[in-house]
């Protein structure tokens, strides 16, 4: 298991991932609208870590930008 605290950029030009002073920034091109930035920052860390959708969980901040993501399988 494995804890990750990120901050999520949404409508972005592309998406890539880089880290800042030790906080991870996500760029999704999807709008932060009706949850759909959350199912492609889901999709994303799935392809990136190369796990299951269903193996990654929001932990905090669903509503907010700066999240807490578990991911239970690696």
């Amino acid at each position: 298991m494995k804890i990750i605290d990120i901050k999520v950029i949404p409508k972005a030009k592309k998406e890539f991932m880089k880290e800042e002073n030790g906080v991870f920034k996500i760029y999704l091109t999807a709008p932060a609208v009706e949850g759909k930035a959350n199912d492609a920052l889901i999709a994303f860390l799935s392809e990136h870590f190369k796990v299951r959708k269903r193996a990654i969980e929001i932990t905090k901040g669903l509503k907010s930008r700066y999240k807490t993501i578990t991911i239970l399988e690696l």
